[in-house]
C-alpha cells in the first residue's frame, strides 16, 4: 500500500504491532487517523482490518475491552483530543486489572499548545497514569518508533500529535518496537503445602477464568475433592457437582478453614473479604494477573493457570475434613424451599431466570447485584456454554458495551443487567447495528434502584431519607428506551411473564420482582442455619 504521510505510516505501524480491530470516536481532530485507517480496512492489504464506530467514547472503551475478552487480541479506540480521552480512564482502569491489551491511540494538538488553555489542549500525555504499560508521545521526526517494550498483554497509550493541516505527504520512518512478552516462572510450592496441611481445613475459592483453562482446573479439582465456591464466571460452577459449597459465604464464615487456595480472578463473595480479618486462614492464590485480592499477608502464584495446574502433576484426594459439604447439604434444601415458596422474589425470578438463560450461547453477569445472586440462586443443573463478567475493578459502569464488544458475532447471547447499571449505559445500544443481535437478550432487574447497599446492616440502621440518598432509588422503566434503539420489549412482573422467546433483533427484558417477596425471603434467607 502506498504511503499517504507519516500518518498513514503510524496507522500502519499498528496494523503491524498485531492491532486488527479498532473503535473510532470521530472528530476533527483524528480525521486523518480515521481516513488512514479506512483505507487500510479498504484494502484488505494488511489482513482483515475491522472497524467498529460509536458517538461515546466511555463506551467504545468498553466496547474495545469486550473485544479483547472475546479474542484474546488488542483492540484500539481512536480518539480526538481534550476530554474525549479522559472519557476512556474508566475502561482503560477495568482493561488494567483484567490485564487486557486495551490500546488507546489519541489525537492531539501539537505540543507547543500545552498549558496554554487552548481548546482541546488538556495534558493526554500521563492521563492514565500506571494503568496503561507505557504512553508514547508521537509528533512528526524523521523516524518514530511505536510500541517499543509494550507486553501486548496490557493497556497502552499512542499519543499522537497532528497539526491543523497535516500535510500528508511527510513522512517518517515508522517502525514497531520490540514487543516483550514476560516470562513466567512458577513454583508451585505453595500449593503442594496446602494440599499436604489438608487435614486441618482446605478449601478452594474458584474466581473467574479463561475458557482454555476451565479444563484443566475441571481436573484438577476433581482429582482433589476439596469443597470449592465456584463463582459463576469460572465456567465450573454446574459441573463441579457435590463438591460445590452452597452458601459457602457464610458456612466458611461460620467454620473457617485453615487454608483457603483461590484459583483464578479475585472471587466475588463475600468470604474473600472476610478473610482480610481472618489472619489464620492461609491463603495461596494461583492467579493469571498476580493481583492478591487483599491487603493482608498471602501468597500469590502469577502465570497461566492451565501451565500451573500441569506443574502439579497427579494429585491425590485429600476430601473435606472438616465436613463443609455436609453443611452445605443441609442448605441447599433449605434455600431451594425458600426459592419455590416465594418465586416471586428477586432471588426466586433470578433462579426462573436462570433456567431461561439455559437457551443463550453465552452469558454476561453485571456487577453488582446480579452477578452475586447469580452465584446463590442460579440453577446448578445445566452448564452455561461462557460465563463473562468485568470483575477487574468491579464497577457498573460499561457493562452493556463491554457485553456487545465481547459477543459481537455471537447469536443468542444473553446478558443480565441491573437498572441502574443500565442506566449508567444507556448510549451503548447505539452499536446494536454492528453487532449480530439473532436471540440477543438483554436482561434488566429492575427493583428501583441500588438495593444491594440496602442489604448492608449500617444502611438498615439509616433513616428513610438517608436510605434513599444511598441506594438511589428511582421509578424509571425501561420500555421507551427499548423503543428508543428499535429493540424488542418483555416486561415480567409475575412468573407467567417468563413465557418469552428470543427474536430476530435485541429483546429488552425488564424483570419487576416483587418487593413484599423480597423482603419476606432475605429475612428467612438471614435465618438459615
Amino acid at each position: 500500500m502506498s504511503s499517504n504521510g507519516w500518518i498513514s505510516d503510524t496507522v500502519g505501524a499498528c496494523v503491524a504491532a498485531g492491532i486488527q480491530e479498532y473503535v473510532v470516536c470521530a472528530g476533527a481532530r483524528n480525521l486523518e487517523l480515521v481516513m488512514a485507517l479506512s483505507r487500510y480496512a479498504e484494502s484488505g492489504e494488511a489482513g482483515e482490518v475491522r472497524v467498529f464506530s460509536h458517538f461515546d467514547e466511555r463506551a467504545a472503551g468498553f466496547f474495545a475491552l469486550g473485544r479483547t475478552m472475546e479474542s484474546g487480541a488488542p483492540c484500539a479506540v481512536i480518539t480526538t483530543s481534550g476530554t474525549a480521552v479522559a472519557e476512556l480512564l474508566p475502561a482503560v482502569v477495568e482493561a488494567h486489572y483484567q490485564q487486557r491489551p486495551l490500546v488507546v491511540v489519541s489525537a492531539d494538538r501539537p505540543s507547543r499548545f500545552r498549558g496554554s488553555g487552548a481548546p482541546q489542549a488538556i495534558e493526554h500525555v500521563g492521563i492514565f497514569s500506571k494503568y496503561v504499560e507505557g504512553c508514547e508521545d508521537l509528533e512528526w521526526a524523521d523516524t518514530l518508533t511505536l510500541f517499543d517494550g509494550w507486553s501486548g498483554k496490557l493497556p497502552w497509550h499512542l499519543n499522537i500529535c497532528i497539526e491543523e493541516n497535516e500535510a500528508q505527504s511527510r513522512l517518517s520512518k515508522v517502525r514497531v518496537g520490540e514487543i516483550e512478552a514476560a516470562q513466567e516462572n512458577i513454583n508451585m510450592t505453595p500449593v503442594f503445602d496446602c494440599i499436604k496441611n489438608s487435614w486441618k481445613g482446605l478449601v478452594v475459592l474458584l474466581g473467574g477464568l479463561e475458557p482454555e483453562d476451565r479444563e484443566e482446573v475441571w481436573h484438577f479439582l476433581r482429582d482433589l475433592g476439596a469443597p470449592v465456591v465456584a463463582d459463576s464466571t469460572s465456567g465450573l460452577r454446574e459441573t463441579l457437582g457435590k463438591l460445590t459449597l452452597v452458601d459457602g459465604d457464610r458456612i466458611l464464615r461460620e467454620n473457617p478453614p485453615a487454608y483457603v487456595l483461590r484459583i483464578g480472578e479475585v472471587p466475588v463473595g463475600r468470604y474473600w473479604r472476610d478473610l482480610e480479618d481472618l489472619p489464620k486462614v492461609n491463603v495461596v492464590s494461583i492467579s493469571r494477573t498476580g493481583y492478591s485480592g487483599l491487603s493482608r499477608e498471602s501468597q500469590v502464584i502469577t502465570g497461566d493457570i492451565t501451565r500451573c495446574m500441569r506443574a502439579l502433576g497427579e494429585i491425590s484426594s485429600v476430601g473435606d475434613s472438616m465436613d463443609h459439604l455436609k453443611m452445605a447439604t443441609k442448605r441447599r434444601g433449605k434455600i431451594n424451599e425458600l426459592l419455590e415458596s416465594l418465586p416471586e422474589s428477586e432471588p426466586g425470578m433470578v433462579r426462573m431466570l436462570s433456567v431461561m438463560a439455559t437457551m443463550g450461547s453465552s452469558l454476561y453477569l453485571g456487577n453488582s447485584l446480579p452477578i452475586r445472586e447469580w452465584n446463590d440462586f442460579a440453577q446448578r443443573e445445566f452448564p452455561y456454554e461462557l460465563v463473562r463478567a468485568n470483575r477487574g475493578a468491579n464497577g457498573i459502569d460499561g457493562q452493556i458495551a463491554t457485553w456487545l464488544g465481547a459477543t459481537t458475532d455471537e447469536e443468542n447471547a444473553w446478558g443480565v443487567f441491573g437498572d441502574l447499571t443500565a442506566l449508567y449505559d444507556m448510549g451503548a445500544p447505539a452499536l446494536l447495528d454492528q453487532v449480530q443481535c439473532q436471540g440477543r437478550m438483554l436482561v434488566v432487574i429492575n427493583n428501583g434502584g441500588g438495593q444491594i447497599f440496602g442489604r448492608m446492616p449500617q444502611v438498615q440502621e439509616m433513616e428513610a431519607e438517608v436510605t434513599e440518598l444511598v441506594t438511589n432509588e428511582h421509578q424509571h422503566g425501561f420500555e421507551s428506551w427499548a423503543k428508543m434503539w428499535n429493540m424488542d420489549y418483555v416486561r415480567i412482573d409475575g412468573m407467567e411473564g417468563f413465557d418469552f422467546e428470543p427474536g430476530d433483533k435485541t429483546t429488552v427484558v425488564e424483570i419487576i420482582p416483587n418487593k413484599r417477596q423480597t423482603e419476606t425471603f432475605w429475612g428467612k434467607f438471614d435465618a438459615i442455619g
